[in-house]
């Protein structure tokens, strides 16, 4: 069976575009469309309904769209492992939402490398959607994510518990306010798509608030950042209780209770399905998550 074949047709039901499949795969339409017939010219079965609104697998083509997800995932495997050998020092590509990427996942880096000093580690911060990304895209490997994304392509495992605190400046953050009185606060919250902007909408539309409904002055993709707003007593924000630990010791910020809301959340490994990880990266996670804290 032609693997290339294969993954194009993978490629289309998950695009469920013949056009979009060709743009990831960088051929043209036709090409695509070609590769689907010879496909199914090969194993003597129609795979694919096409119509205006897309693609629409076939009783055969379930078959072997499954087949596929497995066969492509081997391939995948076997082509990571032929370039680990060929590779001085065996890698570590990981990615982590900014939360602890900024501040905690370094240090358990550190402790990790200090102890595995043949290994190469990559590492990237962004927000937690563009980590599971990341690992469709399998520019990474391992992921450190700040909510379970519920997808049939990732698997997670828990690491530790955490919550979101609204945390103001000491000066004149009020100890405790009304939900409604919540929605008159000058807020700095995480871009869109963030995992603590997430939790945040989340949690208020539960309690039947939409995120339209709150004063929010600007956003900012660091938490670093963030936080040196809120010194400089420029707003509002929530941040995670791990990431300010030191700074409610040292008086610098004071948290804002909110009556009736609370945002708990987990921190995540996360990694793609089918993908088997290599002898190191499977130390690096088993380190991950047998730490009593999770995190240095």
């Amino acid at each position: 069976m032609n693997l290339e074949y294969l993954q194009s047709f993978y490629i289309t039901v998950k695009c469920n575009s013949i056009s979009k499949a060709a743009k990831e795969l960088h051929l043209t339409q036709p090409g695509v469309s070609m590769q689907l017939r010879n496909l199914e010219k090969e194993l003597g079965a129609k795979l694919l309904n096409r119509s205006n609104k897309g693609v629409e697998l076939t009783e055969e083509g379930k078959v072997v769209y499954d087949y596929a997800d497995t066969l492509l995932s081997i391939q995948g495997n076997i082509e990571r492992d032929l370039k680990n050998l060929q590779q001085e020092a065996p890698q570590l590509m990981i990615g982590s939402c900014k939360s602890v990427g900024e501040y905690a996942l370094p240090c358990s880096i550190f402790t990790f490398k200090h102890v595995h000093k043949e290994v190469d580690i990559k590492f990237e911060a962004s927000n937690s959607s563009e980590v599971i990304q990341k690992l469709k895209d399998h520019t990474i490997n391992i992921g450190i994510i700040q909510f379970d994304p519920k997808d049939d392509d990732i698997i997670t495992q828990s690491i530790i518990s955490d919550e979101l605190l609204l945390v103001g400046n000491c000066i004149d953050s009020p100890k405790e306010i009304s939900i409604e009185e919540l929605k008159e606060l000058p807020l700095i919250l995480r871009e869109k798509n963030s995992g603590t902007r997430l939790l945040v909408e989340k949690a208020l539309q539960e309690k039947g608030i939409d995120i339209e409904d709150l004063n929010i002055i600007y956003d900012l993709n660091s938490p670093g950042s963030i936080k040196s707003s809120l010194l400089a007593g420029k707003g509002f924000s929530f941040l995670p209780k791990l990431i300010i630990q030191q700074d409610l010791k040292g008086q610098c910020i004071q948290t804002v209770k909110i009556e009736d809301l609370s945002i708990p959340f987990e921190y995540y490994v996360a990694s793609r399905k089918k993908y088997a990880f290599t002898k190191y990266e499977q130390m690096f996670v088993d380190f991950i998550i047998s730490s009593k804290r999770g995190f240095c």
